[in-house]
């Protein structure tokens, strides 16, 4: 089964747009369509976007999604700290990745990211849903 990171722009996108590309993946992820990660200090960055005062989510929403998450992502405790982007909310998604031994980082922002690292490659949204839909049993 593919095994995946989602990057905080692509969870905050399906909750902007719920037509989109990345809501569709996180759908997926959370029927269990593939494995997501994410680890303590990833949720607590998911949160901290989600409760931006910009994005007027309601609270009560944000929480049951924060939940849903939660219950279907699993869990990774980070060992190592990477240097390897200029932004340490982005070495905090490779470190994810690198701890859950992941496949893929999914990102819309692919210039923040090497291509890959290590044996795992960094991606955006539209390239994993070609991923995924190439896997067997998925359509």
């Amino acid at each position: 089964m593919i095994r995946a990171v989602l990057d905080t722009n692509v969870v905050v996108s399906a909750h902007l747009e719920a037509e989109g590309r990345e809501a569709l993946i996180l759908g997926l992820a959370i029927a269990g369509w593939f494995r997501s990660f994410a680890s303590e200090a990833l949720f607590a960055e998911y949160e901290g976007v989600l409760r931006r005062a910009k994005f007027k989510f309601d609270e009560k929403r944000v929480a049951h999604w924060l939940k849903e998450m939660r219950a279907s992502m699993r869990l990774v405790k980070l060992k190592r700290k990477l240097q390897v982007t200029a932004d340490p909310d982005d070495n905090l998604v490779l470190e994810c990745a690198l701890e859950a031994r992941a496949d893929y980082v999914v990102t819309g922002n692919l210039r923040h990211f090497p291509k890959q690292f290590q044996d795992i490659r960094v991606i955006s949204p539209k390239q994993f849903l070609t991923v995924l839909a190439a896997e067997p049993g998925m359509l």
